[in-house]
């Protein structure tokens, strides 16, 4: 019995690595035919259909962007709280959740289900319009970034021609989403919740942007398809010398409290302030401010994968042809992943490693030292970019 039990583990095994082998298949050939034409995005398909009076075709790709950044919301809030549930769980030397499903892969789902059914609560003296726009304001500034990440060559909603600026705008919206949650609960611990939030993501705006505008100098344009694209010689991390790695540095750090996450959790204080900006939320409204935070992860992680690391570009070295060829095989998608999962992966290990800073050592950190080294580092950027002095400028 035993050995009819292994035979048939393992001929399952078989044919699981067998499908897997047919997939990563496709997946080289889609990287190969998009390699060979040019960088082609929803909206573009959409406008071409559009050109062409192919009513059609067009509500078709409008209805799979709409699709996709839904389906893609729902996954990586699902996916993103398990795996912070998992990786809390082994920095803590214990096992996380086991018994909802398999290795508990279905807690999120019952968790999810539970905060559909709860009691949303509104405080009698809440400005009843602003307490409820709140949350989805927080929501929409998370949705409209997915939007224009660049996840492969043939995987992009809409490349805007103005992309980073596009991030750092639209980025706003968040804070006026706490800060309307803030105000309108009519609760003073939500209040100051609030204005700790945003004292604190202006604040860290302004290094998080340096950093950005660093690697724009650099690739000389702000589409973000097209950043990715001037990194076909190298990673700007390592390709713009000294000065890529600060800038890496100092957007991982700031923009870690940006999106409120230990050790820069101040505005959500639950030692001081209950929960915070949030403390009069309850059930579908609350789990909107907590998907926007771990959404926001994501985005992040992201965009310096996109910035720094090459986005879906493969690890490339100037001319070393055959070395590249082999680095190409791996799809594009395959490396965004791999690279925005890692850079995750760092955030979430800075929660379980450093405890919360105080808000004097929070805008302390920001005014007199991320600051600081933000201008000279781009400084020093435009000196490289105008003198030619980085790896492969002329790639």
């Amino acid at each position: 019995m035993i050995s009819v039990v292994q035979a048939f583990s393992s001929s399952r095994r078989w044919r699981a690595y067998a499908a897997l082998s047919g997939v990563l298949g496709l997946l080289i050939v889609a990287t190969e035919a998009a390699g060979a034409s040019p960088v082609k995005t929803v909206a573009t398909r959409a406008s071409d259909a559009l050109a062409g009076q192919d009513w059609l075709w067009m509500g078709v790709y409008m209805l799979i962007s709409l699709v996709a950044v839904g389906g893609l919301v729902a996954f990586l809030g699902m996916s993103l709280i398990y795996v912070e549930r998992k990786v809390a769980g082994h920095f803590q030397c214990r096992l996380g959740p086991m018994r909802v499903g398999p290795h508990g892969i279905f807690q999120t789902i019952a968790d999810t289900l539970k905060l559909l059914i709860k009691e949303d609560i509104i405080p009698a003296k809440a400005d009843k319009p602003m307490h409820l726009l709140a949350p989805f304001l927080s929501m929409t500034a998370t949705v409209l970034v997915l939007a224009v990440l660049p996840y492969s060559p043939i995987c992009q909603i809409v490349d805007v021609n103005i992309g980073v600026l596009y991030v750092t705008a639209i980025s706003g919206l968040g804070v006026l989403g706490i800060l309307l949650a803030g105000w309108s609960s009519n609760n003073k611990w939500s209040l100051i919740g609030a204005m700790r939030a945003a004292a604190q993501i202006i604040s860290y705006e302004l290094s998080a942007t340096l950093a950005l505008l660093a690697m724009v100098l650099f690739a000389g344009t702000l589409s973000l398809a097209g950043i990715v694209e001037s990194q076909a010689a190298g990673w700007w991390i390592w390709r713009a010398p000294g000065v890529g790695l600060v800038a890496f540095i100092i957007y991982v750090i700031a923009s870690t409290a940006e999106i409120n996450r230990t050790p820069f959790d101040i505005p959500e204080g639950e030692s001081e302030l209950t929960a915070g900006f949030h403390t009069e939320y309850s059930g579908l409204r609350f789990s909107f401010f907590f998907l926007a935070e771990f959404i926001n992860m994501f985005v992040v992680a992201g965009l310096a994968a996109t910035l720094f690391l090459g986005g879906w570009m493969p690890f490339t070295v100037g001319g070393f042809e055959s070395f590249n060829h082999a680095m190409g095989l791996v799809p594009p998608a395959v490396w965004f992943v791999l690279k925005t999962s890692a850079l995750v992966f760092v955030i979430m290990w800075f929660r379980w490693t450093f405890p919360r800073l105080r808000v004097d050592q929070l805008m302390r950190l920001e005014w007199k030292f991320l600051l600081p080294i933000g201008f000279v580092n781009l400084a020093a950027a435009a000196v490289l970019v105008l003198y030619n002095l980085y790896f492969f400028h002329g790639r």
